[in-house]
């Protein structure tokens, strides 16, 4: 969760960041999210959800960066935002040299002291490196999946519990992270298989003695 204006959460809430790049820590990954009145959700929020949420648990908050431009170099962005604009506005001229408009113009004009749009290096690296801080994560009724679950060292192959002969465990019971929502599917029905077959032999093995 981040802490946005009135304006950006009026005007953009909703909007999705295509085609930026997003690191933090040594998390980096391509794709897109979507800014919310909140902060920011969506699939590359998702993959980097684990590093952000040790960094919040550790430090407080997390710091992501995030790379409006990742098809362009650092030069190139440098280049087009220190060229002579005229009576243009900034906006004008980012629109213009580099297709920055809309939402990621707007993330622009939120993060930024206003005195970077008259720094064009600032502005430059801005562009390739813009710092959100992401305070806390949403309450666990809105989560789509959840982090944490049994310690798969703590099941035996079978996804039997050591401790409980008897009790199995599958899918999001486990603690284990998922890229994706199609990952995380495919791995809760393959261990549920696992899970099912292992209930079945218990069974018989039980039923044996």
């Amino acid at each position: 969760m981040a802490r946005w204006s009135d304006h950006l959460r009026t005007k953009f809430a909703g909007a999705p960041l295509k085609n930026v790049a997003l690191r933090c820590g040594d998390f980096a990954q391509r794709g897109e999210f979507v800014l919310t009145e909140t902060g920011i959700e969506g699939s590359l929020v998702y993959a980097a959800s684990a590093t952000v949420r040790e960094a919040i648990a550790t430090q407080g908050r997390a710091v992501i960066e995030v790379d409006l431009l990742p098809e362009r170099t650092a030069e190139f962005v440098r280049d087009e935002v220190a060229r002579p604009r005229g009576s243009r506005s900034m906006s004008t001229h980012l629109k213009s040299r580099l297709g920055l408009d809309g939402v990621k113009s707007a993330l622009l004009h939120e993060l930024l002291p206003r005195e970077t749009f008259n720094d064009a290096a600032a502005l430059a690296a801005a562009i390739k490196s813009l710092p959100i801080t992401l305070v806390t994560a949403r309450p666990i009724d809105e989560a789509i999946s959840t982090a944490g679950g049994v310690r798969l060292d703590e099941l035996d192959g079978a996804c039997m519990l050591k401790r409980l002969p008897g009790v199995f465990c599958a899918g999001e019971m486990l603690d284990w992270e998922a890229p994706t929502g199609g990952y995380l599917l495919t791995a809760s029905m393959a261990s549920g298989f696992v899970a099912g077959r292992g209930a079945a032999a218990f069974i018989a093995s039980t039923a044996r003695r």
